[in-house]
């Protein structure tokens, strides 16, 4: 009896004389792909902040930053494409998150902490809001600071974007839900 036929011996047992199934067939090279930065067809798209939830609109967005809407997103790839939102004073802030929500930055000296409320932001600054929630949706490192170098948000209706064409985008999960009464 062969060495490879007994119980305990290195190597896979014979059946009848043959290699398991497994070593049978013959399974062909599957080669992963991976998105080329420089084969990335960029779109334009804009999108009317008008009557939209901050929060569901940001989500949207940073998908469309990072390219998650792309049939070869790739993680650490910036697939995405250009988003211009415009219409920002006009955004949706539900429940009493205006008054209650805070916006934080540091001045990096002891004691340099300030706050405003989002509601103060709305009025004085309704791009930077938009900017700061969709930035806290991208990956916090380099990759994410260049996807949010494709945002572009302004308060009112008008955009100098239009020689990019920019296709509008439609978000209908981001209205803003009234309730009837």
């Amino acid at each position: 009896m062969s060495a490879r036929g007994t119980p305990g011996a290195s190597g896979p047992a014979l059946r009848g004389g043959r290699p398991p199934t497994t070593q049978l067939r013959k399974i062909g090279l599957v080669r992963t792909f991976s998105p080329k930065v420089t084969e990335i067809q960029r779109a334009w798209y804009v999108v009317d902040a008008d009557g939209l939830v901050l929060g569901r609109l940001a989500s949207e967005v940073a998908a469309v930053l990072r390219g998650k809407r792309r049939p070869y997103f790739a993680p650490h790839v910036d697939t995405g494409d250009n988003v211009i939102v415009v219409n920002a004073d006009k955004i949706v802030l539900t429940s009493n998150k205006a008054e209650a929500k805070m916006a934080y930055r540091h001045s990096g000296y002891p004691g340099g902490l300030r706050s405003t409320s989002y509601a103060t932001l709305l009025d004085e600054e309704p791009a930077e809001l938009i900017r700061r929630s969709v930035r806290g949706m991208l990956p916090k490192n380099t990759l994410g600071r260049q996807q949010l170098s494709k945002l572009h948000v302004y308060a009112g209706a008008e955009h100098p974007h239009a020689a990019q064409k920019p296709e509008p985008l439609e978000i209908p999960e981001a209205q803003s839900r009234r309730r009837a009464g």
